[in-house]
């Protein structure tokens, strides 16, 4: 649709006057221009302004006030060039200080001597190579954290996802010990990467049913067993190993719940296991970032959240979370967050969730329309 004949039904649908038109059309291009019309997931011919007249119809008139101030002060919208940065700033400002520091740490000097130190700094460069990168799911863009270190990470030294097979293992192997040439040679660090986190419960979480741990975090640990069973005692590991977790952007909530129940999954982890697990961030959002932290805040947009809500969206992976009413997202984290690739489960459902409406056990619910269509993981 023609930009300008979209604001002109915007203009319509929210009855604002020539003034009030002019001021918030000039706001709209402009973050339209910037930001909103690269969210990766609209429709063939649809972008942000056509989107948001079609998201605000569902709301009574005197109710879209409210929703519109929700998009235009409220919203927390990550595009593609801060989530470069994020992926640009993972080696140079943690990995990088991890090898200084750990090399400083096993010779007993100051951290900012390492690199003046000539045995130092090849002891950093040999555990560089010893570092075995890992994506968790699509959003660890492991082929532009390839990119972004080009002379400093060896492709072999990258893998797409945590359940590789016995022979890609084998082969990261050799290529390890080759380059190094070193026929003892294993990896000594171990990152697994993600792009977001709002409740840590995808990663790590205790089931308090089938009483034991679940998550990526398991799934991993089951997929080294099985390869160091199938390779017949051959070491993935050196046995002083470690396991790094990052997540490029996480919720204050997540953050903390992460690093909690990494310190409580040691029960399940035998002593072959790594010496220790740490979880870093690219970034933390603010802990008053969720709509619902301060009373009072945002009651109007709350309502809606409560009245224009299909219980169709829940499903059992969603209970997951421990929310059963979706309205605020998943876990009912009440995020006001996109992400430029997919809008997380995590946010407010009036973002992303769609359905047709209809009767759910007699009661009628209202069709939820998206302002940022969402690719479900789980069908």
């Amino acid at each position: 649709m023609n930009q300008d004949l979209a604001l002109k039904i915007l203009g319509q649908i929210m009855n604002w006057n020539d003034d009030r038109a002019r001021q918030e059309f000039q706001w709209l291009r402009l973050m339209a221009r910037l930001k909103y019309d690269g969210y990766r997931d609209f429709q063939a011919g649809m972008r942000f302004i056509e989107s948001l007249a079609t998201w605000l119809q569902q709301f009574e008139p005197h109710e879209r006030e409210t929703a519109y101030a929700f998009v235009r002060h409220t919203l927390v919208y990550l595009g593609a060039g801060e989530m470069q940065r994020l992926v640009d700033q993972f080696y140079p400002r943690t990995v990088r200080d991890r090898l200084v520091r750990t090399v400083a740490a096993e010779r007993g000097m100051p951290p900012y001597r390492v690199l003046a130190d000539p045995d130092a700094r090849a002891a950093v460069e040999r555990l560089r190579r010893q570092t075995l990168f890992m994506g968790l799911s699509d959003g660890a863009r492991i082929d532009t954290i390839r990119h972004a270190n080009a002379g400093l990470l060896n492709n072999e030294q990258l893998v797409q996802g945590t359940q590789v097979d016995t022979e890609k293992w084998r082969d990261l192997l050799d290529n390890l010990r080759s380059e190094l040439v070193d026929p003892e040679a294993r990896f000594r660090l171990v990152y697994l990467v993600d792009d977001f986190a709002g409740t840590g419960t995808s990663f790590v979480r205790y089931d308090e049913k089938k009483e034991k741990w679940k998550g990526k975090l398991l799934r991993f640990r089951d997929s080294v067993l099985n390869a160091m069973e199938a390779l017949e005692g051959d070491a993935l590991f050196e046995d002083c190993w470690e396991l790094c977790i990052h997540h490029y952007v996480a919720s204050s909530a997540a953050a903390q719940a992460i690093e909690d129940r990494l310190a409580r999954t040691a029960e399940v982890f035998d002593a072959g296991w790594a010496r220790a697990m740490h979880a870093s961030f690219g970034m933390v959002l603010p802990p008053d970032l969720p709509i619902d932290v301060v009373p009072g805040r945002y009651d109007d947009f709350l309502k809606l959240t409560q009245s224009y809500y299909d219980p169709k969206i829940r499903t059992k992976h969603t209970d997951v979370g421990g929310a059963t009413h979706l309205g605020l997202g998943y876990g009912a984290c009440a995020l006001p967050l996109v992400l430029d690739h997919n809008t997380p489960n995590n946010a407010v459902a009036l973002l992303w969730a769609e359905t047709d409406g209809g009767d759910r056990e007699g009661v009628d619910a209202p069709a939820m329309r998206p302002l940022f269509r969402r690719r479900q993981r789980h069908a």
